[in-house]
């Protein structure tokens, strides 16, 4: 049983600190078209200033007036087909403008958009399409996605596209679907997460985290299967700005600091692993944005620190939040660092987003440990196809003499006396070896903060059914050995906690939504190579 227990519609207990601290941080509510769609929300950005640039790509540009006519061409053209109001679309595009289009036109005919990637294998396709029940895609690898998936009708998006002046007249409402996105799953079935209009308009309008205007230009860098490409496309789109496409392929580091330049950037997501290279390899790449938001992984202070020095306060934020609750959940402006403190609190609710950290069925008081719950606009209405998963993340509880809906994280966090949320870990972060209880960040924290350790990285390997803690650390020192590592930790923590194998890496691989690929570098190690270098094997290559 977790922290959280099970029982529908519990009241939380708790002490008057404990009940007057969450009070207070959940203050968050804020008017917004709450039951307005997405096509409501664009069509009055496109109504504002037709002519103004909606959608960049290196010399392309689409202005809102021609993104909402090409949308409205597309979704007819879907209607025509014989496509029926609310079922799913799968939709399989390179970034570039016609994604965006595509995107657009999908929620115009009263469809729920499902994001997927040409490269993901035959069985997981037709598993996560027959959860959504999706049978329609939209594509530009038409040729091949037809044979791959013969039970959909699949549509090309390629060549010119035709212009409609009228949308379709077909009804949504913030109540409605608008996409869903597939997560890995504990058990290896991959989640689909469903995704309201109303929680898009919650994340994006008068966010707290971000100045987003119409003078706004946000980098489109996520993959469009990764929920922080919400964040990207619809924070421009509802509220006049320009989204900005970052080109197709891998992340350059050098690359990246062209187009935030070309284009004039003022806001850019990184996750932690990108944000992490960006200011120990380019720091200078997003020099002329206004906000930097990174978050996704467990910070690294010193990475923090060379980046506050260098773009000085009120240009960093670290943000949180689960798919679940539609991309951010909290933010935390990083102004300073507390002194002799590894830590780098996750914040307080974002607008119209309540948190709650519960300890079985207690409201936290400052500093006591519980599991992290979130509630409000942002909650998903649950996973298509799995009910009971469903029942078991999704609960209820009174909770100031006030039913809420809870999204229960399975994340752990602690509230600092100011209502500052710190994350203390996951469930699957703690595993257990040889009977003993590990927290894997506790391993990183202390092997990050040795003075010549960049990054690191610890995980568990399986040889033989015995389990072992390794390690893969990157390292600004080549005197540094995996010895003088092992001595530096059994300084700090007891032995079952320092790591048996310790590799050192140029760098560490990241997976293509920027996220640290333990996977490759598990791999490495069982075959006892060197993991991957990082042109080859992470989307951030050299600055060449």
């Amino acid at each position: 049983m977790s922290a959280l227990e099970r029982h529908t519609g519990t009241r939380l207990a708790g002490t008057q600190e404990a009940f007057a601290l969450h009070r207070r941080i959940n203050r968050t509510a804020s008017d917004y078209p709450r039951d307005s769609s997405v096509p409501a929300l664009f069509a009055a950005s496109a109504a504002r200033d037709p002519d103004a640039p909606a959608v960049v790509q290196g010399g392309r540009t689409y202005t809102y007036g021609e993104l909402d006519r090409l949308s409205n061409g597309l979704a007819r053209r879907l209607l025509a087909e014989g496509f029926p109001p609310g079922a799913t679309v799968g939709v399989c595009l390179t970034r570039s403008p016609e994604l965006i289009v595509a995107l657009l036109a999908v929620l115009k005919c009263g469809g729920a958009y499902l994001p997927f990637d040409v490269g993901w294998p035959d069985e997981r396709l037709h598993g996560l399409f027959a959860d959504a029940d999706c049978r329609w895609v939209l594509t530009d690898r038409h040729e091949q996605l037809s044979r791959r998936l013969s039970e959909c009708q699949v549509l090309a998006v390629e060549g010119e596209l035709e212009e409609a002046e009228a949308a379709p007249a077909v009804e949504t409402t913030g109540d409605s679907l608008a996409y869903i996105n597939f997560t890995s799953g504990s058990t290896g079935r991959p989640k689909g997460v469903a995704i309201r209009h109303r929680s898009i308009a919650r994340l994006v309008l008068g966010t707290r985290f971000a100045r987003l205007d119409a003078h706004s230009r946000l980098l489109q860098l996520a993959p469009v299967t990764f929920d922080a490409a919400t964040f990207e496309i619809w924070g421009a789109l509802l509220n006049g700005g320009t989204c900005v496409l970052y080109p197709e392929g891998l992340v350059r580091l050098s690359r990246l600091g062209r187009v935030v330049d070309e284009h004039r950037v003022t806001v850019v997501f990184l996750t932690t692993a990108l944000f992490n290279a960006v200011v120990d390899e380019a720091p200078e790449a997003v020099d002329g944005t206004e906000t930097v938001l990174m978050g996704g992984e467990l910070h690294s202070i010193p990475h923090v620190a060379a980046a506050l020095r260098r773009y000085g306060p009120g240009r960093l934020v670290h943000v949180y939040g689960p798919t679940e609750a539609t991309t951010f959940a909290t933010y935390h402006p990083v102004d300073r660092l507390l002194p002799d403190s590894g830590l780098l609190p996750i914040g307080t609710p974002i607008q119209n987003t309540r948190l709650y950290v519960i300890d079985g069925d207690t409201l936290c008081e400052p500093g006591r440990t519980g599991e992290i719950c979130l509630a409000g606009d942002g909650l998903s209405p649950g996973y298509v196809g799995m009910p009971e998963l469903t029942a078991d993340r999704f609960v209820e509880r009174l909770v100031d003499g006030v039913t809420e809906r809870l999204y229960r994280t399975g994340d752990h966090g602690t509230l600092l006396p100011d209502g500052s949320l710190v994350f203390q870990g996951r469930d699957d972060d703690q595993v257990k070896i040889n009977g003993f209880r590990i927290e894997l960040g506790e391993v990183a924290h202390h092997l990050d903060h040795h003075p010549s350790v960049r990054r690191s990285h610890v995980t568990v390997s399986t040889t033989r059914g015995e389990r072992a803690l390794v390690a893969f650390v990157v390292t600004d020192d080549q005197s540094v050995t995996p010895t003088s590592l092992r001595h530096h930790l059994r300084t700090r923590l007891p032995a079952y906690l320092v790591p048996a194998r310790i590799h050192l890496c140029e760098a560490l691989p990241l997976t293509a939504t920027g996220k640290v690929d333990g996977r490759a570098l598990l791999a490495a190690h069982d075959s006892h190579t060197p993991p991957p270098a990082a042109p080859a094997a992470r989307p951030v290559a050299s600055r060449d």
